[in-house]
């Protein structure tokens, strides 16, 4: 059984910075694609990242610079170390995994899905 745990939001000021954390089990996160996802109040999930089984990364426009995911093979585990971060990244980050390893920057392009972590930044 697939399973994903994210961890590391909190409340943050803007211009801070925090690393969230995505512990898998069940499936190699070097072997699939791995991505976070975002949903504002009010508003629908959308795409933040992904990183490839092959190690290729994609962010979305608006946290390109700021934004950076990793891997940690030996600990099966994908990180989203976010810098300087601003209230509209205010939002539950949720952490998927792609058996398909395609179709990234979308939700049905995902199989898996953790329950989410909150972040807060204030201004």
């Amino acid at each position: 059984q697939v399973q994903l745990v994210e961890s590391g939001g909190g409340l943050v000021q803007a211009g801070g910075s925090l690393t969230l954390s995505c512990a898998t089990s069940g499936r190699t996160v070097s072997n699939y694609a791995m991505g976070w996802f975002r949903q504002a109040p009010g508003k629908e999930r959308e795409f933040v990242s992904f990183i490839h089984w092959n190690g290729n990364t994609y962010y979305t426009d608006s946290v390109k610079g700021r934004f950076t995911i990793s891997r940690d093979n030996a600990k099966n585990t994908v990180y989203l170390q976010m810098n300087s971060l601003k209230p509209e990244d205010t939002a539950v980050y949720y952490c998927a995994t792609s058996g398909r390893g395609f179709g990234l920057t979308y939700e049905r392009g995902y199989d898996y899905w953790g329950q989410g972590t909150q972040v807060t930044v204030s201004s």
